[in-house]
């Protein structure tokens, strides 16, 4: 399953907000991918999708280590472009396809 995919991406609503994560395994020599932040700004950007805040934390997973990135989009908005568009341009943006 890791190698189909590496990188998990999901939007989802907690009361009136709604989220974006990102869960990126980190490299067994402990490093992570320090462009994820700016690919997933940037996806964001371009669906015209506004950041109310964000955090990211590493968390282990099973037997793996995951950098999570939690983004807080608008507080209580509308979101201008559907859950399902807003995944595949933030995936297609990250795995290098767009």
């Amino acid at each position: 399953m890791e190698l189909m995919r590496p990188l998990r991406v999901a939007v989802v609503s907690r009361g009136p907000d709604t989220e974006l994560l990102v869960a990126n395994p980190v490299e067994l020599s402990g490093k992570g991918r320090p462009l994820v932040f700016h690919d997933i700004t940037h996806a964001l950007k371009m669906l015209n999708t506004c950041i109310f805040s964000a955090e990211i934390r590493r968390r282990r997973i099973g037997d793996r280590e995951f950098e999570v990135y939690r983004i807080l989009l608008g507080e209580g908005e509308e979101l201008p472009v559907p859950k399902i568009k807003l995944e595949e341009g933030v995936w297609n943006k990250l795995m290098g396809w767009e």
